[in-house]
This record gives C-alpha cells, structure tokens and sequence, in this order.
C-alpha cells in the first residue's frame, strides 16, 4: 500500500492518497475528497452569490475530468469537438460539475478549481459517497435555481453518481434538466465485469447520442421553437430529469 503523504502549498494541506496514471504514463496524484474542504464550498458561493452568469439558450453540463484544467482532458477535448461541430458559441454555456461543485466551465482555472486530483470512482466508502450525492445536490440546487432565467434549454450529459445528483436537484427544484446518454443506452453498454460498469461518456454509443441531442437542440433554436423538448412525441433524444 502506498504511503499518503501531504502537499502543501496553493491553499490548505492535501493528502496524496494515490498516484495513478494517465493514458501516457504520466503520473497523477490523487488527493482526498475535495468536496469537504473549506475552499470549494467557499468558491461555491462566490460562484452562487457574486457571479453574473450571462444569459444563453442552452445550458451545457458536463462532468468534471482528473487532468486539470476541465478543458484540457482527453474527455473534454472531445465533448467540445462535437459541441462546437454543432452550436454556435453564443448559443451554449458550459457548466462543470461533480467532485468540484458546480462551475461555469470560464474559472476552471480559479482556486481552487485547478488545483485537485480526485476520482469519486475510486472510492469504496459508501459514507463518502453519500456525502458526496448530498452536497452535490445541495450544490447543483443552488446553481439551478441562480440560472432559473438564464437558459432556454439545460442538457447534462452524464452518467453514474453524477447523473443521480442531477436527477435529484432537478426534481428538487422544479427545473427540467435533459439527460443524455439515454437509459436505454445506458443499459445497452453496461457491464457489470467492468470497474467502471456504465462505461466512459467517451464511449462511441454515448458519443453518438450526445451529438444527435445537439443536434435536436440545434433545430430547434434555429426554428425558434421553445417548446419543451419532452412536448414532442416523435423525439428520440434527451431523457428529462
């Protein structure tokens, strides 16, 4: 077992808990839950109570990736490839969330925002996990409410832990967030001899959706059409939390 050690320094004390590695070999240090600490629930409201987040039809949220800063990740990389293959920039804002909070995807690079490592994945402690699914709640329900007029359309593509907490918050608070990949699809690419059972969202069957519930999006902002996107019945797109 890996000794855990302390880094200091770019706020409070981390624990290095584990050093795994990226796709190249490159060793990354993970740290222990950042959900608890001070300075996110502190980053979180700055974000809920100062910052102006300026209007746009649709409201983008993807979850948040190990490699810092969010946009840099293989993962994110491709998410926005396919989103900038298919919406205007003026049409779409990209919010992070997940082990982080809630973050319009602009300060990922504010503290302490670029300045952790963890996989909730990885953690076998069902008390850390519930922890987690109540804070996010907690945090994305703030974050839902702020923006309550500030999108037309919300679309969060996720899976797992991440996708429970958004299905909550969204009930919670009244506003409809669609969720893709389906849970059809979902089931489809389940394997439970895996890790990580539901796959990765880089997955080709989830990539396609995501691309084709853009694309949903698309038309109907060019077509000027508001109408909810569960209000039609011949749809294949987002499920609607």
């Amino acid at each position: 077992m890996q000794e855990e050690r302390i880094v200091r320094g770019g706020g409070a004390p981390r624990r290095v808990v584990e050093v795994v590695q990226d796709r190249h070999g490159n060793p990354i240090e993970i740290f222990d839950p950042p959900f608890y600490r001070n300075e996110f629930e502190d980053a979180y409201r700055f974000i809920i109570d100062d910052y102006v987040v300026a209007p746009r039809e649709i409201g983008l949220f993807l979850p948040c990736a190990v490699r810092k800063p969010y946009s840099q990740s293989p993962s994110h990389k491709l998410f926005r490839r396919i989103i900038d293959g298919v919406l205007a920039p003026a049409d779409y804002h990209i919010v992070i969330f997940g082990t982080c909070g809630t973050v319009p995807a602009e300060l990922e690079c504010m503290y302490p925002y670029r300045n952790y490592h963890y996989m909730l994945g990885k953690a076998t402690d069902e008390r850390i996990r519930r922890d987690f699914h109540r804070i996010e709640v907690y945090r994305l329900k703030g974050y839902l409410e702020k923006t309550r007029e500030t999108y037309r359309h919300r679309l969060a593509y996720c899976i797992g832990p991440f996708r429970k907490a958004m299905v909550e918050a969204s009930k919670a608070t009244g506003i409809a967030v669609d969720l893709l990949p389906s849970d059809p699809m979902i089931e489809r690419l389940y394997d439970i001899d895996c890790p990580f059972p539901e796959g990765s969202l880089s997955m080709q069957g989830y990539i396609d959706e995501f691309r084709e519930g853009l694309e949903e999006l698309a038309g109907e902002i060019r077509a000027g059409d508001t109408t909810a996107l569960e209000g039609c019945p011949e749809r294949r797109g987002p499920a609607r939390a």
